[in-house]
């Protein structure tokens, strides 16, 4: 082999040096210091702007929660036995209210409990499909598609007092809803068609909410996905269970989630529907406020208490649900992305070898 020699003043092309690196490439690592303000002036930037939703929050939820809670420690005013006088304070009783509810009032809580699951499964349930169903057609490319849309919202921008009393109407015993079935009913009575009037009164009104975000899921999905589905054969039950439902799937979730949120505080249609103190129809909104105008302000603390606790968890569940269904995903594009990455690496260290 013959001897190459280099010449004077020049630099050997190492691997690594700044000669062998191509122009206008950075270098490979920047500066600790520089990273560290760079991580430090984002981290600012996050919390200054993060910083009026923390404390909308703070104001609106924690407080009151927190407030909520410490009027569950105490009693009801009353007798004190020690001076005999009505008591101006209420007395502190710790966690007696929250015995009290699974031992004297435990029949009226898990009828009002399983009311509000009840409730919440079966009109999102429902609403999930109608609203889904009303997307479909509003999206389709129609004549007279604008008076559909609008006539379709109208149920959702009516308060749910006015569309309450609406129902109380139709559902009232010389009704629309008795005439057109030839017998009576006695729709806002105690007892399983009270359920009914509920569940068709709130499916009616919220179903326009999950139908209008998934008609706008819809309207980003590009209209090329469905002509290749065609082109290779898919019939329109294919392209709703393969294209839509899967692009779609992100908007229903958030839509599905917050009508679970909503139907786990019902408190007003069936209230004004119904009314109050309906054993049938009782939620645990109605049951705490049922406490609360009968000046029982810690039991009804204490109602309020074990509602947010179990809208708590709900939400919790399907976020962890929805959550780590997002995170496999991520993970899975990582692995991959990073095996592709790998086989270069190891190319390039054969070929250098």
């Amino acid at each position: 082999m013959a001897d190459t020699a280099i010449p004077p003043g020049t630099t050997a092309h190492r691997p690594g040096t700044a000669a062998a690196r191509r122009p206008g490439r950075p270098p490979a690592s920047a500066s600790p210091r520089r990273r560290s303000r760079a991580t430090a002036g984002t981290g600012r930037l996050a919390a200054l702007l993060v910083s009026p939703t923390l404390l909308v929050l703070t104001i609106v939820v924690l407080y009151p929660t927190l407030m909520a809670l410490d009027e569950s420690l105490y009693g009801v005013k009353g007798l004190d036995p020690r001076t005999g006088f009505i008591s101006d304070t209420e007395p502190f009783v710790g966690l007696k209210n929250y015995t009290g509810i699974f031992a004297q009032a435990g029949d009226r809580f898990w009828n009002a409990f399983w009311n509000t699951t009840f409730f919440t499964v079966v009109t999102v349930s429902l609403e999930t499909l109608i609203g889904v169903a009303m997307a479909l057609i509003m999206h389709r490319a129609f004549r007279g598609r604008g008076l559909v849309r609008a006539s379709i919202l109208v149920p959702w921008a009516i308060p749910t007092a006015i569309s309450g009393l609406l129902w109380k109407w139709i559902f009232n015993a010389d009704g629309i809803a008795n005439v057109l079935l030839g017998h009576q009913v006695l729709w806002t009575a105690d007892g399983f068609s009270a359920k009914v009037a509920v569940v068709i009164a709130d499916v009616w009104k919220t179903a326009p909410f999950i139908g209008l975000l998934v008609l706008a899921g819809l309207q980003v999905i590009p209209k090329e996905v469905y002509e290749a589905a065609r082109l290779d054969g898919a019939n329109a039950f294919q392209q709703f269970r393969r294209i839509t439902l899967p692009l779609v799937k992100p908007a229903l979730l958030v839509a599905v989630l917050f009508r679970c949120l909503d139907a786990l505080r019902m408190f007003d249609l069936p209230y004004i529907l119904i009314g109050a103190q309906k054993g049938s129809v009782e939620t645990l909104s109605m049951l705490a406020q049922n406490e609360a105008s009968n000046v029982r302000f810690g039991p009804a603390s204490a109602y309020a208490v074990l509602l947010f606790l179990y809208v708590f968890l709900i939400a919790l569940a399907f976020v962890r649900l929805l959550g780590a269904d997002l995170i496999g995903d991520a993970g899975g594009t990582r692995k991959s992305g990073s095996r592709r990455a790998g086989v270069p690496r190891r190319r390039v260290r054969e070929v250098t070898a």
